[in-house]
């Protein structure tokens, strides 16, 4: 386990990239984390640094490498355009979130799946936007991936999707282009078999650490289209067949 002292010199290395719009190196072995316990310490000092409180969460079904989580800044849900985001190009991936109407705290007794559904104020069609902190990512470790908010940069949130979970919601067609080209247009299987796995995984695992999902935060599930390449500077349309559109555009990030 890493010393506070090393979970902040991790967290202030991290913090530094994202002031800057510029990845560095991965985290030194002095403070690399080892496990999940220790890159979830830093995503929590993250937080703590940048002077921010949870307004969401990333997860998914674990993968062999480890837990899919990371909690989102309250600044990084975006609901205007146009979205920042560093680099010359975008990573975007097409979701489902669910905003939790009511909170989930910490309790002795697992939640039901049916006490998690009611929970969900709403489900949205979101976009995350992806990017690293790391120059060289695939020297970072998958628990360094972790504390680096498992790429997340930000979320954008666009429309309700109404009556959501009474859609066959395991594969969807995705379709995602500009005005001169299509970026993405396949069906595309879920990662985690179906949104509700992830919002069920995250509960049960918040809750082992005596932690919960509080009401208003909002929570995304899982990319149907992996992670698309997108240009900056112009609009980009994303259509989850069956469920309904939202349009984006991406700028460059200033330090």
């Amino acid at each position: 386990m890493l010393s506070p002292h090393q979970v902040d010199e991790a967290a202030q290395l991290l913090v530094a990239a994202r002031r800057s719009v510029t990845p560095g190196p991965c985290l030194p072995e002095a403070c690399r984390p080892t496990g999940t316990d220790d890159a979830l310490a830093i995503q929590n000092r993250v937080l703590e640094l940048l002077g921010q409180t949870v307004g969401g969460w990333k997860c998914g079904v674990p993968n062999p490498a480890g837990p899919i989580v990371a909690s989102i800044p309250a600044s990084a849900i975006l609901r205007s355009l146009p979205c920042a985001v560093p680099g010359a190009k975008g990573l975007i991936e097409p979701e489902i979130a669910f905003v939790i109407g009511r909170d989930l705290p910490a309790r002795a007794t697992p939640y039901s799946d049916a006490e998690i559904r009611a929970a969900i104020a709403e489900s949205r069609l979101v976009v995350e936007l992806i990017t690293t902190r790391y120059a060289d990512k695939a020297s970072a470790t998958p628990p360094e991936i972790l504390a680096d908010a498992f790429n997340n940069h930000a979320l954008f949130i666009g429309p309700a999707i109404p009556g959501a979970l009474d859609h066959p919601l395991e594969k969807l067609h995705v379709i995602i282009k500009t005005p001169t080209a299509t970026l993405f247009d396949k069906v595309h299987p879920h990662p985690s078999g179906h949104p509700m796995k992830s919002l069920t995984w995250l509960v049960h695992f918040l809750n082992g650490r005596g932690e919960g999902l509080k009401a208003g935060e909002i929570v995304t599930t899982g990319s149907y289209a992996g992670i698309v390449e997108a240009p900056l500077g112009v609009p980009i349309h994303v259509q989850l067949e069956g469920l309904g559109a939202l349009d984006i555009e991406l700028i460059t990030e200033k330090p």
